[in-house]
């Protein structure tokens, strides 16, 4: 499961940066996050909602371990290979919903800005036709 989730962060990683920049790709990534937020419908939220319940899953076993290791006294070197593995886990699945959520409000502010300013030359031109008939 890590190396998926390894490679599910980095890619949002990358998706992130090419929102961040005006790029020929940004304009591919929004046409994208548009199709995937409207025509699929609730695609995203539940591979977010099953993310985050395997995240939840994994804390769980994580309090379990750490009360077994509490009750025996002593540490059991399987345990904290379990332990480690399930920190990285669920650290991994906490980066991947915290950079989905930049993802959903990047494309929101770039779609905003984006039609802000393709209404901004309109608002310029109708201000000079106004100031130039007085």
């Amino acid at each position: 499961m890590t190396p998926l989730l390894c490679v599910f962060l980095i890619a949002e990683m990358g998706v992130i940066m090419i929102l961040l920049f005006r790029t020929p790709l940004r304009k591919l990534v929004m046409i994208v996050l548009d199709c995937l937020k409207e025509s699929r419908g609730p695609v995203i939220s539940t591979v977010a909602t099953t993310l985050f319940l395997i995240l939840m899953s994994c804390l769980y076993s994580i309090m379990r371990i750490q009360k077994r290791s509490i009750e025996t006294g002593a540490v059991n070197p399987t345990d904290q290979v379990l332990l480690a593995n399930h920190i990285l886990d669920a650290s991994l699945m906490g980066f991947c919903l915290f950079l989905g959520l930049m993802i959903d409000r990047l494309h929101y502010y770039v779609k905003r800005f984006d039609d802000a300013e393709s209404v901004k030359p309109f608002v310029i031109n109708n201000k000079l036709l106004e100031t130039d008939s007085d």
